[in-house]
């Protein structure tokens, strides 16, 4: 079974950074994970793109972010990462890890899957 374990959330003050981990974990041998991303809720609010980045390195941000936050992944330990600089109050939300990819099920036969990560929560605020 394929799951998103997060880290890196927490309360930091305008203008601060943070910086949030995602692994995926299983012990899948052979395990193909394509994209990789982050989503984020705030109150009240529908969840949003904050960036993917898809095993060719591909990246896609959301506008708000753009210049601020950088994603990146490790593919041996298939894990992304969101380095987020110049944080905003209204950045405050949950955020989310997503991965979608594929894993062996049998010979010559493949399991699709994605992946949501439990939360962490960020909080900017002074």
């Amino acid at each position: 079974q394929v799951q998103l374990v997060e880290s890196g959330g927490g309360l930091v003050q305008p203008g601060g950074s943070l910086r949030l981990s995602c692994v995926v974990s299983g012990s899948i041998f052979s395990i193909s994970v394509n994209t990789m991303g982050w989503y984020r809720q705030a109150p009240g609010k529908q969840r949003e793109l904050v960036a993917t980045i898809n095993s060719g390195g591909n990246i896609n941000y959301e506008d708000l972010v753009k210049g601020r936050f950088t994603i990146s992944r490790d593919n041996a330990k298939n894990t992304v990462y969101l380095q987020m600089n110049s944080l905003r109050p209204e950045d405050t939300a949950v955020y989310y890890c997503y991965a979608d990819g594929r894993y062996p099920s049998g010979v010559l036969r493949w399991r699709d899957f994605d992946v949501w990560g439990q939360g962490t929560l960020v909080t900017v605020s002074s």
